[in-house]
Formats: structure tokens, C-alpha cells, sequence
């Protein structure tokens, strides 16, 4: 259930997979081409999970269209494109934000510019790592939370892409850790699901005899950043 009357975008019944293909196609890669971007065409740089989100709900000739000439992986060795911008789409790890600081520091970054959409929410600290960058910052042409983080697979289905799930959630004791984890990003990549659907649910469920109080707190923090903004400018 929801606080909407159906799970309509923009007034007009989309399916899941449509709603997905046109944030990723007029969200992400068409509003590069708008403010400063002096390029016609431009490098789509991607991450093992982001890739297959994209293959999901896109076809490469849609991804054409809109002005990509060319997609790489954020951990392969690139041939640097000085005169293009470049478009990341990324988990916000440590590790992308490294690669992506790497990328375009020093008096010859790889690209003219930089594009940046995280598929979920960043962590504040890693917003500091990149505001640090003295010479990269001025090269960054958008910096934003797509919250999109989930496998489209069909009209009205999707996966989280957890395949270990089980196994984490039901093993021994000691992985509890690995059970909070397990729980905590299906728990952002359902919510991305909500976001993009506009949709803000009422959950529904059985109230075990104590309730964690972190587990109130990571709901209360989850639901902001996921469900009240589709997407929004990191700052």
C-alpha cells in the first residue's frame, strides 16, 4: 500500500522497467547535456553493479542516442579523452570515489568535465573526500543521488541483486554482521524501487518481542534520503 491512489509517474501508468529506462535515459544521461557541457559526445563510465543496472531497463542504441559514444569501466585502464566529459554512474563506495578523484586530479585529468550520479545515497564523509579535491571540483558538472539501485527485469519485477541473501541472513551467529549488511543494502535498493515509483508505502509487519533501537534509527534515516527525494544534488 501506499499514500498514492496507483503507481502512476508524472499522471501516466508506466511500468516498472519504463519508469527505470527514462530516469536513467532523461534524469541521468540527457541532463548532461544541458549547463556546462560543451561536448556533443560523451564517456559513460560504470561499475559491475551499475552496468547491469543500466542492461536491465536500456538498450545501447538508447544509450547512443543520447549522446554516448562509448562506455568503460571504472576499473579497467582508460585511454585519456581530454576534449569529452564523462558521465559516472557508480555505487558511492570508497573505492569509486577513488577511482573517480584519480580520474580527474592533476594538471591532466582523463576528461573535460565530470558528470557524477550515485545509484544510492552517499555517506557525508565521502562528500568530504571529493570536496577536498581543489582541482577536481571545478571540473565536476553535476554531483548527484539517482537512487536508483535495482535489477528491472520485467514490466513489474525486480531483484536486488543479493544472490547470497540466505546464506547471510540465516547462517551462524558469528556472520551477524554480515546479516546487518545483507539487510541494510536490500533495505536501500527496495527503497530506490519506492523512490523512482514516487510511491511511499505503508510497511506492515509482525513486531518482534524487542525492537533494536538502531534498527528504528536506520528506518527513520532510510526513509528520507530513499523515498521523499527520486533524486537530488549532493551538497
Amino acid at each position: 500500500m501506499s499514500d498514492s491512489d496507483s503507481s502512476s509517474y508524472g499522471g501516466e501508468y508506466k511500468s516498472l522497467k519504463q519508469v527505470s529506462r527514462e530516469r536513467l535515459l532523461h534524469e541521468m544521461l540527457r541532463s548532461a547535456k544541458t549547463g556546462d557541457s560543451k561536448s556533443t559526445w560523451k564517456v559513460l563510465i560504470m561499475d559491475k553493479l551499475t552496468v547491469k543496472i543500466m542492461s536491465h531497463s536500456c538498450k545501447m542504441a538508447d544509450i547512443t542516442d543520447e549522446g554516448v559514444s562509448l562506455v568503460e569501466d571504472i576499473y579497467k585502464r582508460r585511454q585519456p579523452l581530454p576534449t569529452m566529459d564523462a558521465i559516472y554512474f557508480i555505487q558511492p563506495t570508497k573505492e569509486n570515489i577513488i577511482m573517480f578523484l584519480s580520474d580527474m586530479s592533476g594538471r591532466k585529468p582523463l576528461y573535460r568535465k565530470a558528470f557524477v550520479f550515485f545509484s544510492s545515497p552517499i555517506a557525508r564523509e565521502l562528500v568530504m573526500d571529493i570536496k577536498k579535491g581543489a582541482l577536481v571540483l571545478p571540473r565536476i558538472g553535476a554531483l548527484r543521488e539517482m537512487n536508483l539501485e535495482y535489477f528491472a527485469i520485467d514490466s513489474q519485477g525486480f531483484i536486488t541483486n543479493n544472490e547470497r541473501a540466505l546464506e547471510e541472513l540465516y547462517g551462524d551467529e558469528e556472520n551477524a554482521r554480515k546479516a546487518v549488511a545483507c539487510l541494510n543494502v536490500m533495505a536501500t535498493r527496495i527503497a530506490s524501487v519506492f523512490a523512482s515509483l514516487r510511491e511511499f508505502p505503508f510497511v506492515r509487519f509482525r513486531a518482534a518481542k524487542s525492537l533494536d533501537p538502531t534498527t528504528v534509527t536506520t528506518l527513520h534515516e532510510l526513509i528520507p534520503t530513499s523515498l521523499l527525494l527520486v533524486s537530488g544534488t549532493v551538497s
